[in-house]
């Protein structure tokens, strides 16, 4: 289910000078709002992503850095925003400077061939930090590039590309419509076949802002004495696999009328449930499970196809560590069901709101986990010539604003060619050893018609 914590794969690469790659033509020189939703200071931070290419021999001859590079210069005159630089105006509201100032490029070769990552490629990756190099002054929010994207040849003939996104730009889903578009370019099309939409104003605040719902997930509270921050270098990296026996094995523990819940309400549960056992807090104090529910639907009509800004909110799922704990799995799959149903597009619109009036806050991070899937994204479809990727997903865990506060779940292919869902995740070591067996114990409970027979069933909710 898991591998080895850490990688003994050590390899050199060389990479050339980073370069900004401006737009291919000239580009509208303007400034453009970003949505009160984008705006959160829980997205101010860079989002990584990693995609990993085989050799194709019908490629003979191609630099997959060359294309790749020229595909971004082409796809900046569609989607020039991203060219440009986040500026902050009056009240914290961002904007974007679209002075086509460019994208970071980084090109760079590998001594290693892609077999030695191992079978199933997932997290944690060996020298990700030079496989995606944080190249010095760029990472800021502000007055920085807002995207970067290196190209690393591997010896074999395989490649690797590592893109670094502002989230403030951009969501997963449009970081992917990015480079489909550039997939398009690539192999010839004038244009991307869905024109890029920046209409931000559909997620800002109403005039005047009014909260109307509860919105739990940014509580004003203090924080417990047990949330302590780990710095990121001080905590253990590793994935867990979730594959079709591991969910199958899940779904046994539920009642009947749960099963039909989705793999992410359901792993998201089983994640949820497991890391507070392990983090050894206080029975009464409240613990929260924060996930994006996408609003593209949500709004009445609907966002348009194209939109590439943040298209989610945030819904929170909360109980007491001791209730979490104690009760079976199907209890926590009903409190992330239902913080799943209850947005609405009154819902949306009052975080909106509720960003200009509390001045964007941050989620509540005391005794809280944030869950999200990458899975459907479409980063592993991407096909430059050379074929899908063979992993494509985070690019390591611990990224966000708090380290080992967020976890992204994608799909990947293990050994036996069965596709499943991959979550990287960052514990200090004896919490990550103590959850790996609250997992393994949970897996191999008795199916819930088993355990039904065998003790009492406490009430769920």
């Amino acid at each position: 289910m898991a591998p080895e914590l850490s990688s003994s794969l050590v390899f050199n690469v060389r990479r050339f000078e980073p370069e900004l790659v401006a737009p291919a033509k000239p580009t509208p020189r303007e400034y453009k709002l970003l949505s009160d939703i984008d705006g959160q200071e829980s997205l101010r931070f860079q989002l990584p992503v990693i995609q990993f290419y085989r050799y194709n021999p019908s490629m003979q001859g191609k630099d997959p850095a060359k294309l790749i590079k020229e595909a971004v210069a082409q796809t900046l005159v569609f989607y020039y925003p991203l060219a440009g630089r986040l500026r902050e105006g009056p009240n914290r509201k961002l904007m974007v400077d679209c002075n086509g100032e460019g994208a970071l490029f980084i090109e760079a070769d590998a001594d290693v061939i892609l077999e030695k990552f191992g079978d199933a490629l997932q997290p944690p990756f060996p020298c990700i930090d030079d496989l995606l190099y944080d190249v010095p002054g760029s990472k800021g929010m502000l007055n920085c590039p807002l995207l970067l994207i290196q190209v690393t040849r591997l010896r074999c003939g395989g490649f690797i590309v590592a893109t670094r996104v502002n989230h403030l730009i951009t969501d997963g889903l449009g970081l992917a419509q990015f480079m489909s578009a550039m997939v398009e370019i690539a192999h010839g099309a004038v244009a991307p076949s869905i024109q890029p939409v920046w209409e931000r104003h559909l997620l800002d605040a109403r005039d005047p802002p009014r909260v109307t719902c509860t919105h739990r997930e940014y509580d004003e509270v203090e924080e417990a004495d047990t949330f302590k921050i780990t710095p990121l270098e001080n905590m253990v990296h590793r994935s867990f696999y979730f594959g079709p026996k591991e969910v199958s094995a899940l779904r046994s523990l539920l009642p009947p009328h749960l099963r039909q819940c989705s793999k992410f309400e359901l792993i998201t549960a089983c994640v949820w449930r497991c890391r507070t056992i392990v983090t050894n807090l206080d029975p009464d104090e409240e613990v929260r499970m924060i996930f994006p529910v996408s609003v593209r639907s949500k709004l009445n009509p609907s966002l348009p196809s194209g939109f590439y800004g943040n298209a989610f909110v945030l819904p929170a799922a909360i109980t007491t560590a001791r209730k979490l704990s104690q009760n079976p799995l199907g209890y926590a799959v009903e409190l992330v069901k239902q913080a799943k149903e209850s947005v609405t597009e009154e819902y949306v619109k009052s975080v909106a709101d509720l960003m200009v009036i509390r001045d964007r806050p941050h989620f509540t991070a005391s005794n809280s986990y944030f869950m999200s899937n990458v899975s459907r994204a479409g980063f592993m479809d991407i096909d430059f010539g050379w074929g899908k990727a063979v992993y494509a997903g985070p690019a390591k865990a611990g990224v966000g604003t708090i380290p080992g506060v967020l976890g992204i779940l994608t799909s990947i292919k293990n050994k036996k060619g069965e596709f499943g869902m991959v979550m990287p995740m960052c514990l200090p070591a004896t919490s990550m050893e103590r959850f790996a067996k609250e997992l393994d114990f949970l897996l191999n409970e008795q199916p819930f018609e088993v355990w039904k027979e065998s003790i009492f069933i406490r009430s769920y909710l």
